[in-house]
């Protein structure tokens, strides 16, 4: 129920505050926990228009969102997404405009991506391995990541995040290598647990490594200071003492955090999801095409949407088939 017109409240209390919005199903990697080798991209005339995403980002931050994040698949490889990054920096009650980005884009666009707005960049890096990066992205090229990294510092970004998924026997021997670059490069790092979305090519059971087993693994190389930064997003921070550097933990199985989530997702189709780990989800391209000069029918489904706002996510690593059948890059990184 809704305690103010301009608040979006679900049915357990959460106000919702914060939209990860894709603005493509699109990726130049090919990650083996985020889609298929062989996955087939979506239609053109299936996508949201940027204009599109502009009109539902503006209507969710009519109803109090303040934080915007803009995922893919790969956001910068969208045409025209620096507009989009501009538009939505420039409306009033945003406090905080974010990207997610594989990095293979970032050496080309990092001025640009500064000059528009954005606040703060997350990079996936799952390996600093040349060949192991590849393996684990199909495609990648770890150099350019590298680069696109330098770049982000160079022009300014002080908010520079790398998230990465440890995968037992593909790559957690490289927990401490991975903190030790972010340490050097003065960049933060989260973790975050692999989640059950989508078929892949290995058994998640046997691959699943807890970020409590991660953060033992830390401690006895760090000396870490719990820290009481929030981002608004799930993950919970340490600080690594006498350094610049923060690790960051998004634990949606060993430390559920459904009991706080303040976050819902549009996907690039313009579904909106509620929860990512639930397959109930309203169709937005509809309200927009239908009523392409009147919002008031979208804002109203967006309200009508906290009545389905689930407590939580059902996610089991131990079950045969994944909770959720779609990948991460249907739903947005």
């Amino acid at each position: 129920m809704l305690t103010n017109q301009n608040t979006l409240i679900d049915a357990f209390g959460r106000q919702v505050d914060y939209i990860r919005l894709s603005i493509t199903d699109r990726c130049d990697f090919r990650c083996t926990y985020c889609m298929s080798e062989d996955v087939e991209f979506l239609p053109r005339d299936e996508v949201l228009t940027l204009e599109e995403c502009y009109r539902i980002t503006k209507a969710f931050v009519s109803l109090g969102v303040s934080k915007v994040r803009i995922t893919g698949g790969e956001p910068l490889v969208r045409k025209n997404a620096i507009w989009l990054f501009k538009k939505i920096g420039e409306l009033p009650g945003v406090r905080e405009l974010v990207t997610t980005t594989n990095g293979s884009q970032l050496e080309h666009h990092a001025q640009a991506i500064k000059d528009s707005g954005v606040q703060r960049i997350n990079i996936s890096l799952d390996s600093l391995n040349p060949e192991r990066f590849r393996r684990i992205t199909r495609v990648g090229n770890l150099d350019k990541v590298l680069r696109g990294i330098s770049a982000a510092k160079k022009v300014g970004f002080k908010n520079i995040k790398l998230n990465t998924v440890l995968m037992r026997g593909i790559n957690d021997d490289e927990t401490l290598d991975l903190v030790q670059f972010a340490i050097r490069e003065e960049i933060d790092i989260s973790f975050i647990e692999e989640m059950p979305i989508g078929l892949v090519d290995h058994a998640r059971e046997n691959s699943f490594v807890s970020n409590t087993d991660t953060l033992t693994t830390l401690q006895k190389n760090y000396t870490l200071i719990s820290s009481a930064l929030n981002t608004g997003g799930p993950a919970r921070y340490w600080t690594v003492a006498n350094t610049n550097t923060k690790i960051g933990f998004i634990s949606p199985h060993s430390h559920n955090f459904c009991e706080a989530c303040n976050r819902v997702r549009i996907t690039c189709k313009g579904e909106l999801y509620l929860c990512l780990g639930q397959e109930d989800k309203i169709e937005l391209m509809p309200l927009l095409r239908e009523h392409p000069n009147d919002d008031q029918p979208l804002i109203n489904a967006i309200v009508a949407s906290m009545k389905m706002k689930p407590l939580g996510h059902d996610f089991d690593v131990k079950r045969a088939a994944p909770a959720v059948v779609r990948f991460m890059s249907h739903t947005g990184g």
